[in-house]
């Protein structure tokens, strides 16, 4: 006759994961979102603070001369706050500006649980030797150096929960991390960039309870995208739907959603990962 197998373990469980529930007045966490003025990370702002994050949205608020193209505002940005959300003009190629958002995250809410490193350009529209020095330049820094600062900024915070913490970094890469796109190679290779220093970047928290992964996600209806079809010569961002197996854009919010869950306590067992969400373009 076989005993019945002990219960305790598996209730001590559920009792944690409630216990890591959202309730009325009580904040999941707290978390810092940069490039959070427009697309991607403005969706990923709204999209924790809807299921009970605090959150520091962080952007530049500015546009950069570097760059042919209109940026995230002051006004996008300050449009996000509300009573869980603070906004902070800031470059992230400003480490000590990212250093000063994290001290309001700490100042404001006790701490930091969540670092989403989403700031992000695009230039190009000419082979890799020809391409302007300065556009090349705004790319690699902020696409990758903006991550890595990110990560000199807020991992720090991250490590200064007392243990057992469950801390998350998170940088949105892209497809063109891992798929060659013509007259793009700088952004290629800074996304390419943004995934290997998540790859080493988990390995380096192993046993801190920090987890460290990447977000590739496809063509997606952001204003970066309507950029990258004036590149190309396309009359809209629609015109790349085509290349994607589901035969349509994706929206900021599916990527966002992504986000939230590696920021949630479901996603403890993933660490180091590229998560593509691509509509198929990366096949």
């Amino acid at each position: 006759m076989t005993r019945p197998r002990s219960t305790t373990s598996s209730r001590t469980r559920l009792a944690r994961q409630r216990s890591r529930l959202p309730v009325p007045g009580r904040a999941r966490g707290v978390a810092l979102v940069t490039g959070a003025a427009r697309g991607i990370g403005a969706a990923t702002v709204r999209r924790l603070s809807a299921e009970g994050w605090n959150v520091v949205a962080v952007d530049r608020g500015s546009d950069d001369p570097r760059l042919p193209y209109a940026l995230g505002t002051v006004a996008e940005l300050q449009a996000l706050a509300n009573e869980r959300i603070v906004t902070i003009p800031a470059d992230v190629t400003d480490v000590e500006a990212l250093g000063g958002a994290v001290e309001v995250a700490e100042r404001r809410w006790g701490g930091l649980d969540v670092v989403v490193a989403a700031a992000g350009v695009i230039a190009g529209g000419a082979p890799a030797w020809e391409l302007d020095p300065q556009q090349e330049q705004a790319v690699l820094e902020i696409n990758l150096g903006g991550v890595l600062n990110a990560g000199r900024a807020g991992i720090p915070a991250l490590l200064r929960r007392p243990q057992p913490r469950e801390g998350r970094f998170i940088a949105v890469a892209s497809t063109a991390a891992t798929r060659g796109l013509p007259q793009l190679a700088a952004y290629c290779a800074s996304k390419a960039g943004v995934v290997g220093y998540v790859h080493a970047l988990a390995r380096e928290l192993a046993g801190t309870g920090v987890t460290a992964n990447a977000v590739s996600p496809g063509s997606t209806r952001t204003a970066m995208l309507d950029e990258s079809a004036r590149l190309y010569g396309l009359p809209e961002a629609e015109a790349f739907a085509g290349q994607q197996p589901i035969e349509r854009l994706l929206e900021p919010e599916e990527i966002a959603a992504l986000i939230a869950w590696l920021a949630s306590p479901a996603s403890a067992g993933a660490t180091g990962g590229d998560y593509p969400l691509d509509g198929g373009l990366s096949l």
